[in-house]
C-alpha cells in the first residue's frame, strides 16, 4: 500500500529530529513507500468548494541540520490524498478550531488523524472531565469566589489556562499565596477563557508519566520528572524524560478511556497520569513516541501506521 500524506504541521525545517513525533510518523511513513507534502495551518484554505494546502513535497532523513529536503510549492487540493495528519502545536484557539472545520470537508474520501471533528470536541484539559472517577479535583470557572473555595477545600492546587500548552502559564498555589488574586485578575484580564484549577498532586515531584495510545491501546509510557525547583514536568521547561513501565491502575484507566478514544477516531493520543490520577487526554499533537523509542526499543510510529493501514484497508 502505497500513500499520499499530507503533514498539517509547524515549520518542519525547525523541528527537534530526536524528540519530534511527526518527524518520526514521517519517517516511518517513508520506510513503508508513502509520499509525503507538507504545509502549515496558515496555508490551508478553502476555495470554491475545495479545501486547499499550499505546501511542497518533502523527502526526510535523520541527519542533524539537513533532515529534510523541499520540492517545488504548488496549491494542492486535500482530496487527492490518501492520508492528511492534523498535527500543529497548540494553542487550541478560534485559528486552531477553524482548521478542523475546513478538514471536516475532505472526510471520508480522505482519512484525517485525529478525527477533527473529535479534536474539535476533545480539548485536553476538557476531554477528562467525562472520566471524573479517574481524575483529581477539578474546577473550571473565571469565578475568583469559586477558585478560594476551592483553595479551602483542597490546599495545594494547580492554576492553568484552559487551553495553554507546553507547561505555560502553569502555577503551583499554596494555601497561603497571597497573589492568588492578582494572578486570576490576569489570567482573566488577557483572556476571555475559563481557567482551570487543579488539587496539587505531591507525587508530581517523581514524574508525570506520559503514556502513548494507538487506536486506544497503551504501547507504552515514559516518565517526565521536573527539573528541581520547577512545578513543571513538560520537556519543553527542563522536564528530564525516563524509562519507565505501566502500573496496574495505568492499565486500568488506560481500559476505562480507550474505546472512548477509538469510537471517536483519536487513533493517537498521549495521557498524562500523575500517581494513578488522569490529569490530561492529548488528542492535538501527542509527543513522546521518540523517547519511547529509545528506552524500550517499541516503535509507535510502525503501530500507528499498521493502523492508519489498516483502517484505510478496512474502508475499501
Amino acid at each position: 500500500m502505497s500513500l499520499y500524506v499530507a503533514l498539517q504541521m509547524d515549520p518542519i525545517e525547525q523541528v527537534s529530529i530526536d524528540g519530534d513525533s511527526t518527524f518520526r510518523l514521517g519517517l516511518e511513513a517513508e520506510a513503508r513507500g508513502h509520499r509525503l507534502f507538507q504545509y502549515t495551518a496558515d496555508r490551508l484554505s478553502y476555495c470554491e468548494g475545495r479545501v486547499m494546502a499550499r505546501g511542497r513535497p518533502i523527502t526526510l532523513r535523520r541527519e542533524q541540520g539537513n533532515h529534510v529536503s523541499f520540492g517545488d510549492w504548488t496549491d494542492a487540493d486535500l482530496s487527492e490524498f490518501d492520508v492528511v495528519w492534523l498535527r500543529q502545536d497548540p494553542p487550541f484557539d478560534m485559528g486552531y478550531i477553524t482548521t478542523t472545520h475546513l478538514l471536516d470537508r475532505v472526510q471520508p474520501s480522505t482519512y484525517v488523524v485525529n478525527d477533527p471533528f473529535w479534536v474539535r470536541n476533545s480539548p485536553e484539559k476538557l476531554l477528562v472531565l467525562d472520566f471524573p472517577e479517574l481524575t483529581p479535583p477539578t474546577l473550571i470557572t473565571r469565578d475568583l469566589a469559586q477558585i478560594r473555595a476551592f483553595r479551602e477545600r483542597h490546599g495545594d492546587f494547580i492554576l492553568k489556562p484552559l487551553y495553554g500548552n507546553g507547561g505555560v502559564g502553569i502555577f503551583h498555589m499554596r494555601p497561603d499565596d497571597p497573589n492568588l488574586s492578582s494572578l486570576v485578575e490576569t489570567f482573566l484580564a488577557n483572556s476571555r477563557e475559563p481557567i482551570i484549577a487543579q488539587k496539587y498532586l505531591p507525587a508530581v515531584v517523581k514524574g508525570d508519566k506520559r503514556i502513548i495510545l494507538v487506536d486506544g491501546e497503551p504501547v507504552g509510557a515514559i516518565n517526565r520528572v521536573p527539573a528541581e525547583g520547577e512545578a513543571r514536568s513538560n520537556m519543553h521547561v527542563g522536564g528530564r524524560p525516563e524509562k519507565i513501565g505501566l502500573t496496574e491502575r495505568e492499565y486500568e484507566i488506560c481500559a476505562h478511556i480507550g474505546p472512548v478514544l477509538r469510537e471517536k477516531g483519536l487513533l493517537f493520543t498521549g495521557i498524562d497520569v500523575i500517581d494513578g490520577w488522569l490529569t490530561e487526554i492529548n488528542v492535538t499533537s501527542p509527543t513522546g513516541i521518540q523517547e519511547l523509542e529509545r528506552f524500550d526499543g517499541i516503535n509507535a510510529a510502525a503501530l500507528i501506521w499498521d493502523a492508519i493501514e489498516r483502517r484505510l484497508a478496512e474502508r475499501s
